[in-house]
């Protein structure tokens, strides 16, 4: 047995003397969408996989489009044949679950790693550009921000409500960033804050946000950038158990409310060499300049990633602190990219674009695209927002003109992959097309 076997199954079975009552675990992995798909397993069969038995699942898995259809995308799906491919286990993922009913396990798997991965599975997409940096001496520190809305948990006529508030038993329905909220909610975030720090999150400051039943949770900074694309995929799982245990919906949903602001998901990306110098903050800064107009170059050809389905779009219409073009500025929250103050050691490029609901492995892989693109070219960035307000350019706000304009871009299909960049567009375009299959009520309002 190897070393990886070897800690898997000593893993394995300290969690089984931790929480005996634990019968089965969910292995499971976040398919392009964002969503998580797996099996669950008799805990006595995980020991046999962190032993070294196969570990399949069918490779379309990851295909999967929002509504879980399958989408003809090239030959995957419907001339392939369906096959499996192998998976491997993400060691120190094995978590309890306790939002459920009866207590479960639970832990991340991956084809990144296996003799066969899956070049369009989100991980595995990240990791690659990780490897690349790697190689040329660039090491990310990355801490990701999520934004979601509380409503409550019953839905009227298919629309959601606003939150009540525990106290009052009134909704929740004035925006504001009242530190009253996070007291008056305190029970529900207070429980979602445990059960992340359980599933190993470090979770930091919490803010109540200006939507009505809205609500910001930061996370550390990690220098491995996997595990911080990780932790923003598993506080999504746990904020929406925890959130129906207190009889409440929790939504990553960009754009819930046309009144109200959307939800993103901030990222902030240091870079530093071997030695722990922030390559950043070398030369006046002249690097943080280079990767700034790196990122803004490529950000319009991303947006498929950043903005990945019609209502997300929604929330790029220039309500409070969200860009409606690609810009950049020192401490400015209405720039793409925000640098916030900081010294020299912790010089940093906050991207503030994507949705709360973006697949956060590919939102980071894009970001650390453009990034090292910029570094490579080492060209000056447009104007930032301190010094010219109408500094920006322009990106698409609609889904299938973004999805043109990522397939054919040459430098995002290198950085990302060519494979990826074809499946991932082709599942976004099906997606879209199957959204607008739908007569709503203002259709008839306009046309009848």
């Amino acid at each position: 047995m190897d070393a990886v076997c070897s800690d898997l199954l000593a893993e394995v079975r300290a969690f089984r003397q931790r929480f005996p009552d634990v019968r089965y675990v969910d292995l499971i992995s976040l398919d392009i969408p964002g969503h998580f798909y797996g099996k669950r397993y008799p805990i006595e069969m995980l020991e046999k996989v962190a032993a070294g038995s196969a570990l399949k699942l069918p490779q379309n898995c990851v295909l999967l489009g929002t509504q879980g259809g399958l989408f003809k995308i090239g030959d995957y799906c419907f001339n392939d044949g369906d096959p499996d491919a192998p998976r491997r286990l993400v060691p120190g993922t094995l978590k309890i679950v306790d939002w459920e009913k009866q207590p479960l396990g639970q832990m991340l798997i991956t084809s990144s790693g296996t003799e066969k991965p899956i070049v369009f599975e989100p991980r595995e997409v990240l990791a690659q550009v990780l490897e690349r940096l790697a190689r040329k001496g660039i090491f990310p520190v990355v801490a990701f921000e999520l934004e979601f809305y509380l409503f409550d948990r019953q839905l009227r006529d298919g629309l959601p409500q606003f939150a009540r508030d525990p106290l009052t038993d009134d909704a929740d329905d004035q925006p504001n960033m009242h530190i009253e909220r996070l007291s008056r909610f305190a029970p529900v975030l207070d429980e979602m804050v445990e059960t992340a720090r359980a599933q190993g999150i470090d979770t930091t400051v919490i803010t109540a946000e200006l939507g009505p039943g809205q609500f910001e949770i930061n996370f550390g900074h990690l220098d491995d950038g996997l595990r911080a694309a990780d932790w923003a995929a598993l506080f999504c799982r746990s904020t929406r158990g925890v959130a129906m245990k207190h009889n409440y919906r929790a939504s990553f949903m960009a754009k819930p409310y046309l009144q109200h602001p959307g939800s993103g998901m901030h990222v902030h990306v240091s870079l530093y060499d071997e030695a722990g110098n922030n390559l950043l903050a070398a030369n006046d800064q002249q690097p943080l300049r280079h990767a700034v107009a790196g990122c803004l170059e490529l950000l319009p050809h991303c947006m498929p990633i950043f903005a990945p389905n019609h209502n997300a779009m929604r929330r790029l219409s220039g309500t409070v602190n969200v860009a409606s073009r690609a810009s950049w500025g020192f401490e400015d929250r209405d720039a793409c990219l925000r640098v916030p103050e900081s010294d020299a050691k912790n010089l940093r490029i906050e991207h503030r674009l994507a949705g709360a609901d973006a697949n956060p492995y590919l939102v980071l892989a894009a970001i650390l695209v453009g990034l090292e693109q910029g570094l490579e070219a080492r060209r000056e960035p447009i104007a930032p927002l301190n010094e010219d307000r109408g500094s920006g350019i322009e990106f698409p706000l609609e889904m299938l003109e973004a999805v043109r304009s990522m397939q054919s871009h040459a430098q995002l299909r290198e950085g990302l992959g060519a494979e990826f960049v074809n499946v991932y567009c082709e599942n976004k375009r099906q997606d879209h097309l199957a959204f607008l299959q739908d007569i709503s009520a203002r259709e008839y309002r306009w046309y009848l």
